[in-house]
């Protein structure tokens, strides 16, 4: 797939890898719609990326995206759809904030399943839905819930619209392992294999423009997670408990 000329709407593309990535496909030609919560990010964002559209939406508040929903329709039909918007509040299971984590499952899991609804009616035929898993959703880790549940949701969520959108809808799955973004800044543990947005965004094109169904980087990292979801209980579960220290 070459994205020269085509139409690509980026959710969650105010900051760290949605805004990375924004400007990788601008530079090979895309024209964009930004969308995202921070108008102001998305504004100056648009002036690094020409001819971008901005329409700002939470995926909190749904009527902000049906509205955007209606605006793209308008323009006509989208070549791809790229939902990147997450939440994270790292914690360990019992020390939860609820309000917290059911805003962060408002937006992971509900927001991006109602991205995923939008989807045959925006795309062309044969376009692109490309959702954001993550590593953390391969096995439950320490420290990770609420987020890697609603990862593992979306990975879940990605298998199945793969099969029930085929063929109007070339669904994609990106899990990327840890990324230097204002969402790693949260984290107080040592994070292997960091990239930069800037890699990630170019691994993510590069897998848009193949046929893989799942994104994954960087491969010395995600393997090894890979391989652990594949062990038995007893052994994976050790090995888990070693890494949570």
């Amino acid at each position: 797939m070459s994205f020269d000329g085509k139409r690509i709407w980026i959710i969650g593309a105010s900051s760290g890898i949605g805004a990375a990535l924004a400007r990788e496909l601008s530079g090979q030609g895309a024209r964009l719609v930004l969308s995202a919560r921070d108008a102001q990010a998305l504004s100056k964002l648009a002036g690094d990326c020409p001819g971008a559209e901005v329409i700002p939406l939470d995926l909190a508040e749904r009527e902000t995206l049906e509205a955007a929903a209606r605006r793209i329709a308008d323009g006509g039909s989208l070549d791809a759809m790229v939902c990147t918007a997450a939440l994270y509040d790292p914690a360990r299971v019992v020390d939860l904030d609820p309000e917290k984590t059911a805003a962060l499952v408002q937006v992971n899991v509900t927001g991006t399943l109602l991205v995923a609804q939008r989807a045959p009616k925006l795309l062309r035929e044969g376009g692109q839905l490309v959702l954001f898993g993550s590593v953390a959703g391969y096995v439950g880790l320490p420290k990770g819930q609420a987020y890697s549940a609603t990862k593992a949701a979306i990975i879940n969520l990605a298998e199945t619209l793969r099969v029930e959108l085929a063929p109007k809808v070339d669904v994609r799955l990106v899990c990327p392992g840890f990324v230097q973004t204002r969402l790693t800044d949260k984290n107080d543990f040592k994070m292997p294999a960091m990239i930069e947005p800037e890699q990630a965004a170019r691994d993510i094109a590069k897998g848009m423009a193949g046929h893989a169904f799942e994104i994954h980087f960087p491969k010395r990292f995600t393997y090894a997670l890979k391989l652990l979801r594949l062990l038995p209980y007893p052994v994976a579960l050790r090995l888990t408990a070693r890494l949570a220290g």
